[in-house]
């Protein structure tokens, strides 16, 4: 009886990741049709994967290797952006993504960012595509997963969003220890 109740359960959990998935692509390929960059974070399908908070953030990391090219114009890199460059930008606008601390040591002296854009992380895009957008996820996910994620240094503002990150880290972890 208990295995059944285990893959009831998994079988749930499944059917809930795929339909966020579906979902998630959806408001993707919405958010693709706009025409500017500085524009993602004000699309309504962007507001609603925002709403979710962190807890789409493994599910969004999915489609950072998404190549399909989309009608999002960067005037900071200029070019248009990929699909994967989308979701990595409301990743970033989720929870702050900073680059030192997935792994990537990038040297920006200036503290140099896209002129009127509050896109911070598109920024760091061509540097992301020179690094492998594949190695960026992979790295991004295992730092979602890892205690420095909730050590890290966040700006201003940000201490709200570390509260909400260490609570949900602390449910992750519950999970993960029952269900082994």
């Amino acid at each position: 009886m208990k295995n059944v109740l285990l893959l009831v359960l998994i079988f749930s959990f499944n059917l809930v990741l795929s339909q966020n998935k579906i979902e998630i692509d959806s408001l993707l390929n919405e958010i693709a049709k706009t025409n500017d960059s500085k524009e993602i974070s004000k699309t309504e399908p962007a507001k609603k994967i925002i709403e979710y908070k962190t807890k789409l953030l493994p599910t969004l990391a999915d489609f950072f290797t998404d190549k399909t090219i989309t009608n999002v114009k960067s005037e900071c890199i200029g070019r248009n952006l990929t699909k994967g460059e989308i979701a990595i930008i409301i990743a970033d606008r989720i929870e702050l993504i900073i680059i030192n601390y997935i792994g990537f040591y990038h040297q920006n002296c200036l503290m140099s960012t896209c002129e009127n854009n509050t896109n911070l992380i598109e920024f760091y895009l061509p540097f992301i595509q020179s690094v492998g957008t594949e190695k960026f996820q992979e790295k991004y996910k295992l730092w979602l997963l890892s205690d420095e994620r909730y050590k890290t240094i966040l700006p201003e503002g940000y201490e709200s969003e570390r509260k909400i990150r260490k609570k949900e880290y602390e449910k992750a972890k519950l999970i993960i220890i029952e269900t082994k």
